[in-house]
């Protein structure tokens, strides 16, 4: 027995983070441990409250919210001997989609962040910042700052409501992508560096992207015309983009990203701008995703 170190996002999936908070900690109390807030009232605040909390022997963590909560919780968690548990109840839960917790009751994913562990691969940059899902560009990021702008709709079609939105002001980067030695030049919409398979709330932009295998999967896409682009979007959500002429899909455990200058944006959360190393860590993270 002992304590388990809560960070709860106050505002993920518009208040249902903050809904699900009693339930985990009733959960945490009915397994006979202590439950102990850490949260910030800023996302740097949780993010150092987690590194503290780790550097002052934490065993246990868990994150009730979404991507960008278990971002923050990442910043102390990973490369160490604590646990990182999930109760999913952000807007698009990627990374409870891999482990399976999507769809859990708040009751049974707290159950799970409480259990047995396995070693996930982690994104780290040259900036000393850690990833669990993935690192975009382009487009993406775009869309991702109009997705945070919407009040409607909730949910994962934020994401797609977002992209309509955002497609009439599409702009193409001079990109320079590097994997491990193999550098390559193009016009690009969009990148996505990832280490699992789905981003924007379970759009395939990696279908074969595994959080296990030690490499870091690629998709670029390339010059494609507005009309084309609306074309792929519904094919994303089952990995059809992949194959297409204006998509390239590559692998490896070095990734550099050089051109002109573009925000990044990693799992949710704002990265800085590139040019920017990142390199896929086996094992870094302790995941608690139960049996």
């Amino acid at each position: 027995m002992g304590e388990v170190h809560l960070l709860v996002s106050p505002t993920g999936g518009r208040g249902r983070a903050a809904a699900a908070a009693p339930r985990v900690r009733r959960v945490i109390e009915e397994h006979g441990h202590t439950p102990v807030d850490i949260s910030g009232a800023t996302a740097a605040e949780t993010a150092d409250a987690t590194r503290a909390a780790v550097a002052a022997g934490a065993r246990r963590l868990i994150a009730v919210g979404g991507d960008g909560t278990l971002h923050l919780a990442l910043q102390g968690a990973a490369d160490s001997d604590a646990a990182l548990g999930l109760v999913p109840a952000g807007t698009g839960n990627d990374f409870a989609r891999v482990f399976g917790l999507f769809g859990l009751s708040v009751e049974q994913a707290a159950a799970r962040a409480l259990g047995p562990t396995r070693p996930v691969d982690l994104i780290r940059t040259d900036r000393s910042r850690w990833m669990a899902l993935n690192l975009t560009g382009g487009f993406t990021v775009d869309v991702n700052e109009r997705t945070d702008r919407l009040r409607f709709p909730r949910g994962p079609s934020r994401y797609t409501v977002a992209t309509l939105l955002t497609m009439p002001g599409l702009r193409y980067r001079e990109l320079a992508v590097t994997v491990d030695g193999e550098r390559s030049e193009c016009r690009s919409a969009l990148f996505v560096i990832a280490n699992t398979p789905t981003f924007g709330g379970g759009m395939a932009i990696c279908p074969d992207a595994d959080p296990a295998d030690g490499l870091l999967d690629v998709c670029v896409v390339g010059a494609a015309s507005r009309t084309t682009m609306l074309r792929l979007l519904p094919k994303v959500f089952k990995g059809g983009h992949v194959g297409h002429k204006h998509v390239e899909m590559l692998r490896g455990r070095t990734i550099t990203i050089e051109g002109e200058p573009m925000d990044l944006v990693g799992d949710g959360e704002p990265i800085g701008q590139a040019p920017i190393t990142v390199e896929a860590v086996p094992g870094a993270l302790n995941f608690a995703a139960g049996a």
